[in-house]
């Protein structure tokens, strides 16, 4: 499949704009983790007790740190796209399991459009990074 400029600059919006979702929470999340034990609190219990026998701040910190690595690899464009592909099924897996082990509320329906946005990504980079590989080998 031929890569065109279209494709290029939608995987590049949507590289830009998760990095930024991702920036902005996980800056919070890392700085502010007691803002965010309202997200700990909707997700079911086989997925809280685990995270309260850590430590709500740590885990809070942590998925700050997580987030602010996951937005340095959307815009960290030297990187292979096979690594950002990873990292946006990542963010899609995150995204899915909030929404199958939380409630969905004002703050997290939002994350229908991070999943899909995560998803679309993924689709596009593993679409370059193939026809790398097919122009490659021939």
């Amino acid at each position: 499949m031929k890569v065109s400029l279209n494709n290029a600059s939608a995987e590049w919006m949507l590289r830009i704009f998760l990095a930024l979702t991702y920036l902005y929470s996980g800056f919070d999340l890392f700085r502010h983790p007691t803002s965010w034990h309202w997200a700990v609190s909707s997700l079911r219990d086989v997925v809280e007790m685990p995270i309260r026998s850590l430590g709500i701040d740590a885990y809070l910190r942590f998925q700050g740190a997580s987030e602010i690595l996951f937005a340095t690899v959307f815009l960290s464009w030297f990187l292979p796209r096979r690594i950002v592909m990873w990292v946006a099924l990542l963010t899609a897996l995150e995204m899915a399991g909030i929404l199958a082990l939380g409630r969905i509320d004002q703050q997290t329906f939002r994350d229908f459009g991070i999943l899909g946005a995560a998803l679309a990504l993924s689709i596009l980079t593993r679409q370059h990074a193939s026809s790398r590989e097919q122009t490659s080998t021939t």
